[in-house]
């Protein structure tokens, strides 16, 4: 049997978490059955039954790819694999004294309120001044730099570092993988706002499609319609206000894939507003009148990113067991390209050629 850790992205993808491969275990072809929460037990430093059990339960443990029980019996040839949600540590992270707008803290977990612009965890090119960075800093501040440390950050979920939001973090790893397995359970009670590209013909409706890489570009997600590669995903949208060739709507996620909404607007039709990412940074609705496409623009410079934010989030307390439930008002930058649409809207109606 061989063993290594791994430093180098996994492809598997769960609920806005891209998990990193920590542990990988070839077992060998002589080897009788065995529960792998014991088999784990045995070849991880520190790993005792009911921590194994809890990060299979929450989808942390593949076998060949796919989740398991823990009960489940290791069989010859079985590929085993420990995931977690950030990559084995490349570099020393460093704790740094950056601002938060903290909603919420325990000794369990800590729910922030993200701006955008900002990068949740250390990786090439954005190794300082993310929200790991910042967490650190604030943790050290408030346990004091000579006292053991052993307060997280450990993430349960992501944020795309150009939408904004609620955020939770948990603080230890018992929190992690509890909170982790409502993730991956889909009880997480998650609403976006997002202004999108056009008019939608249905005040409220539901997107389904599985979700995946595209073969094309590694870094861009796509739907699958049909269901041969992806991962099932479904987003419940309804109309909060029409704003003439652009929409304020909210997002319910029952799943949630990595880039989901983004992902299932542009498969409708109706790309987010300055998504460069999927073709929202073109003008995609309206007139050809040289008025309304410096009037986009502006509008562009105010939100100069997606605009989608992570309005709410309701999830059950992993110690407590109380239910917890928080919200964000939208940023600035997208109050204020709404009400430049808003606006907009009022003096189309007035005068069609504005």
């Amino acid at each position: 049997m061989t063993s290594k850790t791994e430093t180098e992205n996994n492809n598997y993808q769960d609920d806005e978490r891209e998990l990193f491969e920590h542990f990988r275990f070839e077992v060998d072809k002589g080897q009788g059955l065995l529960r792998i929460d014991k088999f784990l037990m045995s070849r991880i430093m520190n790993a005792s039954r009911s921590k194994v059990q809890i990060a299979t339960n929450a989808g942390y443990v593949l076998v060949n790819g796919n989740t398991v029980k823990p009960s489940y019996n290791i069989k010859p040839d079985d590929v085993i694999t420990v995931m977690m949600t950030q990559p084995l540590r490349e570099i020393e992270l460093i704790p740094e004294d950056i601002p938060l707008e903290i909603l919420f803290e325990d000794r369990d977990l800590i729910v922030l309120n993200k701006p955008a612009g900002m990068v949740v965890h250390p990786a090439y090119g954005n190794y300082r001044g993310t929200v790991v960075n910042a967490l650190m800093g604030h943790f050290r501040k408030n346990n004091g730099r000579n006292k053991e440390n052993t307060v997280g950050p450990y993430l349960v979920h992501r944020i795309d570092k150009d939408t904004s939001g609620v955020m939770l973090v948990a603080k230890n790893e018992r929190s992690q993988v509890l909170l982790s397995s409502q993730f991956f359970q889909h009880t997480i009670n998650r609403k976006y706002q997002a202004v999108v590209w056009g008019d939608l013909k249905m005040n409220s409706g539901t997107i389904t499609g599985h979700i995946g890489r595209s073969a094309r570009n590694r870094k861009v997600f796509t739907v699958f319609p049909n269901g041969d590669v992806g991962k099932h995903a479904i987003t419940h949208y309804k109309v909060i206000e029409r704003l003439g060739y652009v929409t304020l709507i909210e997002c319910e996620l029952e799943t949630g894939r990595t880039h989901q909404i983004r992902v299932h607007m542009k498969y409708i039709g109706h790309p987010l507003f300055n998504d460069e990412t999927y073709g929202g940074n073109e003008i995609l609705k309206g007139t050809t009148f040289s008025k309304y496409k410096q009037f986009v623009s502006n509008c562009f410079k105010i939100c100069p990113r997606q605009a989608l934010h992570a309005k709410s989030l309701g999830f059950i307390h992993p110690i407590l067991q109380s239910s917890l439930y928080f919200e964000s008002k939208l940023p600035p930058d997208m109050a204020d390209l709404i009400d430049k649409w808003r606006n907009y809207a009022v003096h189309k109606l007035n005068n069609e050629h504005y």
